[in-house]
């Protein structure tokens, strides 16, 4: 859960004072039972290995540029503020304040914020434990690792998962 006042984010059970953000992941019959008009993505994970749950938040100012990327697992995404543009298997899409997406991992991605205003989201993503504690961007182009970053990701949150 993520709590939009403090912007804080809590594993398990847990109680808020104001409006937050829930993730649940859901699998088996859970999933077949989740309930009408809710978005759920799919994600297989390789039963073979530990995976965590990362909660973190990422934060743009006005005309930065996440340059084509990769993450070694998938997540959602929730946009807090502002506007991103996002282009991913050849499709474009403009998100604003209180969109969601979901976002494989594998599948670069490339993403504008507003030229004009801060933009941020806040996602979960699920990743091998092998990324505990590490940066999970991994640019397309080896050259962009070289090219200022001026999106500032900040963990808030990550568990192993059970």
């Amino acid at each position: 859960m993520y709590e939009l006042a403090t912007d804080t984010a809590h594993s398990g059970s847990a109680t808020v004072a104001g409006p937050a953000l829930s993730w649940a992941l859901l699998t088996g019959a859970d999933a077949v039972d989740e309930p009408a008009g809710a978005a759920l993505a799919a994600a297989e994970l390789d039963d073979s290995q530990p995976w965590l749950m990362r909660c973190d938040r990422v934060d743009f100012p006005p005309g930065a540029v996440a340059y084509r990327h990769t993450h070694p697992g998938p997540g959602i995404r929730r946009l807090l503020f502002g506007e991103l543009t996002v282009t991913t298997a050849g499709v474009t899409t403009t998100y604003r304040a209180g969109d969601a997406w979901f976002e494989s991992g594998p599948e670069p991605v490339y993403a504008e914020s507003s030229a004009v205003e801060e933009t941020a989201f806040v996602r979960v993503m699920l990743l091998p434990a092998e990324w505990a504690g590490r940066r999970t961007i991994c640019y397309a182009d080896p050259a962009d690792a070289d090219r200022p970053a001026r999106q500032r990701a900040r963990v808030l949150l990550e568990e192993p998962l059970a």
